[in-house]
């Protein structure tokens, strides 16, 4: 085994948890998601040779994880529907009522992003999510830093008209209570 490819799979051991939040916000299924993970894993140590020693592996294996996600859309298209773990109402959790509530605001959430155009849930999730500079996120989107931040504004503007936040109004009641 070489030395990048013992690098880049020690990174990856490191790396899944935030590989894995990333192809289930982009696809939206556990299982899914998981099968692109390991997909992106393999191509990753495939090309471990590839790997530039000083940049951002992060943003290589997103790129990555990105591409194959763009590949297995368009092969979907020509496929049948596919099941989500996320519509089985069978599913019991251990506190009822807290964690019902729980489950409908983060359903709320994952509408709201999901209904986003793909280019503003992309922008959102590697900015907001992983935490990628607006550089970064350029760089793996293959966009210009205006565009990145552009649809990161639309895509915050978009979320906070779906959940009924408006800024005069969160601000206003904001100030009154400091106020107060």
């Amino acid at each position: 085994m070489s030395s990048a490819v013992k690098d880049v799979g020690e990174r990856l051991i490191a790396f899944l948890p935030n590989l894995r939040r990333f192809a289930i916000s982009l696809c939206g299924s556990r299982d899914i998601a998981d099968d692109l993970v390991q997909a992106a894993c393999e191509r990753a140590l495939a090309s471990a040779e590839r790997f530039e020693p000083g940049t951002r592996f992060d943003a290589w294996m997103f790129r990555i994880l990105r591409n194959l996600w763009i590949d297995q859309v368009r092969k979907q298209k020509t496929m049948g529907v596919q099941d989500d773990i996320s519509e089985r109402q069978d599913i019991a959790g251990a506190h009822g009522e807290r964690d019902a509530e729980a489950r409908l605001t983060l359903t709320t959430v994952a509408e709201a992003i999901a209904d986003l155009p793909n280019e503003q849930r992309e922008v959102l999730l590697l900015v907001c999510v992983e935490e990628l500079s607006y550089r970064e996120a350029a760089d793996v989107l293959g966009v210009p830093i205006g565009t990145v931040m552009s649809r990161l504004a639309r895509a915050r503007k978009n979320l906070a008209e779906a959940a009924g936040i408006t800024a005069t109004t969160a601000r206003s009641q904001v100030m009154k209570d400091v106020k107060e």
